[in-house]
Protein backbone atom coordinates (compact mmCIF):
# COMPACT_ATOMS: atom_id res chain seq x y z
CA UNK A 1 0.00 0.00 0.00
CA UNK A 2 1.45 3.40 -0.99
CA UNK A 3 1.94 6.31 1.40
CA UNK A 4 -0.92 8.14 -0.33
CA UNK A 5 -3.31 5.24 0.28
CA UNK A 6 -2.21 4.93 3.92
CA UNK A 7 -2.66 8.66 4.46
CA UNK A 8 -6.19 8.45 3.03
CA UNK A 9 -6.92 5.52 5.34
CA UNK A 10 -5.59 7.52 8.28
CA UNK A 11 -7.83 10.44 7.31
CA UNK A 12 -10.87 8.12 7.18
CA UNK A 13 -10.09 6.79 10.67
CA UNK A 14 -9.64 10.33 11.96
CA UNK A 15 -13.06 11.31 10.56
CA UNK A 16 -14.58 8.26 12.26
CA UNK A 17 -13.04 9.39 15.54
CA UNK A 18 -14.49 12.88 15.04
CA UNK A 19 -17.97 11.49 14.35
CA UNK A 20 -17.86 9.29 17.44
CA UNK A 21 -16.59 12.13 19.61
CA UNK A 22 -19.32 14.43 18.28
CA UNK A 23 -21.99 11.97 19.42
CA UNK A 24 -20.39 11.66 22.86
CA UNK A 25 -20.01 15.44 23.17
CA UNK A 26 -23.71 16.10 22.52
CA UNK A 27 -24.36 15.56 26.22
CA UNK A 28 -21.92 18.30 27.25
CA UNK A 29 -23.53 21.39 28.74
CA UNK A 30 -20.43 23.45 29.45
CA UNK A 31 -18.87 25.81 26.95
CA UNK A 32 -15.24 25.13 26.05
CA UNK A 33 -12.88 27.70 27.50
CA UNK A 34 -9.90 29.25 25.82
CA UNK A 35 -6.66 27.35 26.32
CA UNK A 36 -4.28 30.28 26.05
CA UNK A 37 -1.70 30.76 28.80
CA UNK A 38 -2.51 34.23 30.13
CA UNK A 39 0.61 34.35 32.35
CA UNK A 40 3.03 33.83 29.47
CA UNK A 41 5.38 36.74 28.77
CA UNK A 42 4.78 38.25 25.34
CA UNK A 43 8.56 38.51 24.91
CA UNK A 44 8.85 34.73 24.87
CA UNK A 45 10.69 33.74 21.64
CA UNK A 46 7.87 31.34 20.74
CA UNK A 47 4.95 33.27 22.21
CA UNK A 48 2.81 32.63 19.09
CA UNK A 49 2.94 28.87 19.79
CA UNK A 50 3.53 28.69 23.54
CA UNK A 51 0.40 30.74 24.36
CA UNK A 52 -1.81 27.81 23.34
CA UNK A 53 -0.40 25.52 26.07
CA UNK A 54 0.12 22.60 23.67
CA UNK A 55 3.50 21.69 25.19
CA UNK A 56 3.97 21.98 28.95
CA UNK A 57 6.31 20.91 31.73
CA UNK A 58 4.36 18.80 34.24
CA UNK A 59 6.53 17.99 37.25
CA UNK A 60 8.30 14.66 37.75
CA UNK A 61 7.42 11.00 37.26
CA UNK A 62 7.78 8.34 39.97
CA UNK A 63 11.50 8.01 39.21
CA UNK A 64 12.21 11.73 39.54
CA UNK A 65 12.39 12.38 35.78
CA UNK A 66 10.93 15.56 34.25
CA UNK A 67 7.58 15.10 32.50
CA UNK A 68 6.57 17.03 29.38
CA UNK A 69 3.02 16.84 28.00
CA UNK A 70 1.67 17.39 24.48
CA UNK A 71 -2.09 18.08 24.25
CA UNK A 72 -3.70 17.74 20.81
CA UNK A 73 -6.97 19.31 21.94
CA UNK A 74 -5.11 22.60 22.46
CA UNK A 75 -3.94 22.75 18.84
CA UNK A 76 -5.86 25.40 16.89
CA UNK A 77 -6.88 24.84 13.23
CA UNK A 78 -3.90 24.43 10.92
CA UNK A 79 -4.38 27.83 9.29
CA UNK A 80 -3.92 29.44 12.73
CA UNK A 81 -0.77 27.54 13.71
CA UNK A 82 2.56 27.37 11.94
CA UNK A 83 3.52 23.70 12.35
CA UNK A 84 7.18 24.45 11.61
CA UNK A 85 7.15 26.85 14.55
CA UNK A 86 5.43 24.20 16.66
CA UNK A 87 8.28 21.77 15.92
CA UNK A 88 10.87 24.44 16.74
CA UNK A 89 9.11 25.22 20.02
CA UNK A 90 8.92 21.53 20.96
CA UNK A 91 12.66 21.18 20.37
CA UNK A 92 13.28 24.44 22.27
CA UNK A 93 11.38 23.02 25.26
CA UNK A 94 13.04 19.60 25.16
CA UNK A 95 16.50 21.14 24.83
CA UNK A 96 16.17 22.32 28.43
CA UNK A 97 15.79 18.76 29.72
CA UNK A 98 17.28 16.23 27.26
CA UNK A 99 20.64 16.16 29.05
CA UNK A 100 18.86 14.19 31.80
CA UNK A 101 16.31 11.39 31.64
CA UNK A 102 12.81 12.64 30.84
CA UNK A 103 9.28 11.38 30.07
CA UNK A 104 6.72 12.45 27.46
CA UNK A 105 2.93 12.20 27.78
CA UNK A 106 0.90 12.56 24.57
CA UNK A 107 -2.83 13.31 24.96
CA UNK A 108 -4.23 12.18 21.61
CA UNK A 109 -7.83 13.32 22.12
CA UNK A 110 -8.61 16.48 20.15
CA UNK A 111 -6.60 15.71 17.04
CA UNK A 112 -8.91 16.17 14.06
CA UNK A 113 -8.90 16.83 10.34
CA UNK A 114 -8.82 20.59 10.94
CA UNK A 115 -5.76 20.80 13.17
CA UNK A 116 -3.68 17.73 12.31
CA UNK A 117 -0.26 18.23 10.68
CA UNK A 118 0.38 16.54 7.35
CA UNK A 119 1.95 13.08 7.16
CA UNK A 120 4.99 14.65 5.48
CA UNK A 121 5.39 17.02 8.44
CA UNK A 122 5.16 14.12 10.93
CA UNK A 123 7.83 12.17 9.06
CA UNK A 124 10.18 15.15 8.88
CA UNK A 125 9.50 15.94 12.56
CA UNK A 126 10.48 12.42 13.63
CA UNK A 127 13.74 12.70 11.68
CA UNK A 128 14.45 16.06 13.35
CA UNK A 129 14.61 14.36 16.74
CA UNK A 130 18.07 12.84 16.58
CA UNK A 131 19.87 10.70 19.15
CA UNK A 132 20.18 13.63 21.57
CA UNK A 133 16.42 13.61 22.10
CA UNK A 134 15.85 9.85 21.92
CA UNK A 135 18.68 8.64 24.17
CA UNK A 136 17.40 10.07 27.47
CA UNK A 137 13.70 9.71 26.67
CA UNK A 138 12.80 6.88 29.02
CA UNK A 139 9.05 6.64 28.39
CA UNK A 140 6.42 7.92 25.97
CA UNK A 141 2.82 7.48 27.15
CA UNK A 142 0.11 7.72 24.48
CA UNK A 143 -3.24 8.44 26.14
CA UNK A 144 -6.57 7.47 24.51
CA UNK A 145 -5.08 5.85 21.37
CA UNK A 146 -7.38 5.18 18.41
CA UNK A 147 -7.16 3.31 15.10
CA UNK A 148 -5.58 6.45 13.66
CA UNK A 149 -2.60 5.87 15.99
CA UNK A 150 -2.35 2.24 14.83
CA UNK A 151 -2.17 3.37 11.20
CA UNK A 152 0.48 5.95 12.03
CA UNK A 153 2.46 3.25 13.79
CA UNK A 154 2.43 1.13 10.63
CA UNK A 155 3.67 4.13 8.64
CA UNK A 156 6.51 4.92 11.01
CA UNK A 157 7.43 1.37 11.98
CA UNK A 158 10.22 1.09 9.37
CA UNK A 159 11.78 4.27 10.80
CA UNK A 160 11.45 3.43 14.50
CA UNK A 161 14.11 1.31 16.15
CA UNK A 162 13.11 -1.64 18.30
CA UNK A 163 14.76 0.02 21.31
CA UNK A 164 12.71 3.21 20.87
CA UNK A 165 9.52 1.24 20.26
CA UNK A 166 9.86 -0.40 23.69
CA UNK A 167 9.64 3.03 25.31
CA UNK A 168 6.09 3.60 24.01
CA UNK A 169 3.16 2.67 26.27
CA UNK A 170 -0.50 2.98 25.24
CA UNK A 171 -2.97 3.84 28.01
CA UNK A 172 -6.74 3.79 27.47
CA UNK A 173 -7.68 5.77 30.57
CA UNK A 174 -6.18 8.64 32.55
CA UNK A 175 -6.24 6.59 35.73
CA UNK A 176 -3.66 4.26 34.19
CA UNK A 177 -1.15 7.10 34.48
CA UNK A 178 -1.21 6.98 38.27
CA UNK A 179 1.10 3.97 38.48
CA UNK A 180 3.72 5.73 36.35
CA UNK A 181 3.51 9.46 37.14
CA UNK A 182 2.55 11.92 39.83
CA UNK A 183 -0.94 12.37 38.47
CA UNK A 184 -1.79 15.48 40.49
CA UNK A 185 1.10 17.39 38.89
CA UNK A 186 -0.23 16.90 35.36
CA UNK A 187 -2.06 19.84 33.83
CA UNK A 188 -4.64 17.74 31.97
CA UNK A 189 -6.97 19.72 29.68
CA UNK A 190 -10.63 19.74 30.74
CA UNK A 191 -11.65 18.36 27.33
CA UNK A 192 -9.42 15.32 27.85
CA UNK A 193 -10.87 14.73 31.33
CA UNK A 194 -14.44 14.90 29.97
CA UNK A 195 -13.53 12.54 27.14
CA UNK A 196 -12.08 10.09 29.66
CA UNK A 197 -15.28 10.26 31.71
CA UNK A 198 -17.34 9.60 28.56
CA UNK A 199 -15.23 6.56 27.72
CA UNK A 200 -15.64 5.20 31.22
CA UNK A 201 -19.38 5.83 31.06
CA UNK A 202 -19.65 3.70 27.93
CA UNK A 203 -18.01 0.80 29.78
CA UNK A 204 -20.17 0.96 32.88
CA UNK A 205 -22.30 -1.94 31.73
CA UNK A 206 -19.28 -4.16 31.15
CA UNK A 207 -18.12 -6.03 34.25
CA UNK A 208 -14.40 -5.62 34.90
CA UNK A 209 -12.24 -8.71 34.48
CA UNK A 210 -11.74 -10.59 37.71
CA UNK A 211 -8.21 -10.46 38.97
CA UNK A 212 -6.74 -11.56 42.25
CA UNK A 213 -4.75 -8.74 43.78
CA UNK A 214 -2.05 -10.02 46.11
CA UNK A 215 -1.97 -8.40 49.55
CA UNK A 216 0.68 -5.69 49.93
CA UNK A 217 3.98 -6.89 51.31
CA UNK A 218 5.01 -5.41 54.65
CA UNK A 219 8.14 -3.25 54.39
CA UNK A 220 11.49 -4.60 55.44
CA UNK A 221 12.79 -3.46 58.86
CA UNK A 222 15.60 -1.71 56.96
CA UNK A 223 13.35 -0.20 54.26
CA UNK A 224 14.34 3.34 53.26
CA UNK A 225 12.28 4.04 50.13
CA UNK A 226 8.49 3.90 49.76
CA UNK A 227 7.78 4.15 53.50
CA UNK A 228 6.65 7.01 55.72
CA UNK A 229 8.94 9.24 57.74
CA UNK A 230 7.34 7.91 60.90
CA UNK A 231 8.33 4.37 59.89
CA UNK A 232 11.92 5.50 59.29
CA UNK A 233 12.00 7.30 62.64
CA UNK A 234 10.64 4.26 64.51
CA UNK A 235 13.16 1.92 62.89
CA UNK A 236 16.02 4.42 63.30
CA UNK A 237 15.83 4.65 67.09
CA UNK A 238 14.06 7.98 66.98
CA UNK A 239 16.65 9.84 64.90
CA UNK A 240 15.03 12.61 62.85
CA UNK A 241 17.22 12.34 59.75
CA UNK A 242 17.07 8.98 57.91
CA UNK A 243 20.48 7.31 57.48
CA UNK A 244 20.11 7.13 53.71
CA UNK A 245 19.72 10.92 53.56
CA UNK A 246 22.63 11.57 55.90
CA UNK A 247 24.94 9.33 53.91
CA UNK A 248 23.88 10.74 50.54
CA UNK A 249 24.23 14.39 51.61
CA UNK A 250 27.58 13.64 53.28
CA UNK A 251 28.89 12.03 50.09
CA UNK A 252 27.77 14.98 47.96
CA UNK A 253 29.36 17.46 50.37
CA UNK A 254 32.67 15.61 50.26
CA UNK A 255 32.84 14.76 46.56
CA UNK A 256 30.07 16.50 44.64
CA UNK A 257 30.41 20.23 45.24
CA UNK A 258 33.26 20.63 42.74
CA UNK A 259 31.88 18.30 40.07
CA UNK A 260 31.17 20.17 36.84
CA UNK A 261 27.81 19.42 35.21
CA UNK A 262 26.37 17.63 38.25
CA UNK A 263 22.85 18.87 37.45
CA UNK A 264 23.13 17.85 33.79
CA UNK A 265 24.62 14.39 34.10
CA UNK A 266 22.11 11.60 34.63
CA UNK A 267 22.68 8.23 36.27
CA UNK A 268 20.90 5.26 34.72
CA UNK A 269 17.59 4.24 36.26
CA UNK A 270 18.85 0.68 36.76
CA UNK A 271 21.86 1.95 38.74
CA UNK A 272 19.59 4.03 40.95
CA UNK A 273 17.32 1.02 41.53
CA UNK A 274 20.34 -1.11 42.47
CA UNK A 275 21.42 1.48 45.04
CA UNK A 276 17.91 1.75 46.48
CA UNK A 277 17.72 -2.04 46.75
CA UNK A 278 20.93 -2.13 48.79
CA UNK A 279 19.62 0.58 51.12
CA UNK A 280 16.28 -1.22 51.54
CA UNK A 281 18.14 -4.41 52.44
CA UNK A 282 20.24 -2.59 55.02
CA UNK A 283 23.48 -3.19 53.10
CA UNK A 284 26.34 -0.66 52.85
CA UNK A 285 26.47 1.53 49.75
CA UNK A 286 29.61 2.96 48.18
CA UNK A 287 28.55 5.49 45.55
CA UNK A 288 32.00 5.24 43.97
CA UNK A 289 31.02 1.74 42.85
CA UNK A 290 27.82 3.01 41.23
CA UNK A 291 28.82 6.00 39.14
CA UNK A 292 29.72 8.43 41.92
CA UNK A 293 28.13 11.86 42.29
CA UNK A 294 25.45 11.61 39.52
CA UNK A 295 23.99 8.55 41.24
CA UNK A 296 24.15 10.17 44.67
CA UNK A 297 22.44 13.31 43.37
CA UNK A 298 19.72 11.26 41.64
CA UNK A 299 19.24 9.31 44.86
CA UNK A 300 18.75 12.55 46.80
CA UNK A 301 16.36 13.93 44.19
CA UNK A 302 14.18 10.80 44.44
CA UNK A 303 14.19 11.03 48.23
CA UNK A 304 12.79 14.55 47.96
CA UNK A 305 10.14 13.61 45.38
CA UNK A 306 8.99 10.39 47.07
CA UNK A 307 5.23 10.84 47.73
CA UNK A 308 5.55 8.72 50.89
CA UNK A 309 8.27 11.07 52.18
CA UNK A 310 6.68 14.38 51.24
CA UNK A 311 7.91 15.92 54.49
CA UNK A 312 11.54 15.35 53.52
CA UNK A 313 11.64 18.92 52.19
CA UNK A 314 11.77 20.12 55.79
CA UNK A 315 14.78 17.99 56.50
CA UNK A 316 16.92 19.86 53.98
CA UNK A 317 16.93 22.91 56.26
CA UNK A 318 17.75 20.87 59.35
CA UNK A 319 20.86 21.85 61.31
CA UNK A 320 21.71 18.15 61.52
CA UNK A 321 22.52 18.21 57.80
Amino acid sequence: MSDIDIEKLAEIELQKDEAEHAIMEEQKTSTPTANEDTELNMNHPYYDVARHGIVQLAGDDNSGRKVITFSCCRMPPSHQLNHSRLLEYLKYTLDQYVENDYTLVYFHYGLNSRNKPSLTWLQSAYKEFDRKYKKNLKALYVIHPTNFIKILWNIFKPLISHKFGKKITYLNYLSDLREHLKYDQLNIPEDVIRHDENLRGKRKGIPPPSAKIPPPRPPLPTQQFGVSLQYLKDKNKGQVIPQVMKQTVSYLKNKGLQVEGLFRRSASIQTIKDVQKLYNQGKPVNFDDYGGTPTAFANLRILRSNPCNHQCEKLFTSDEL
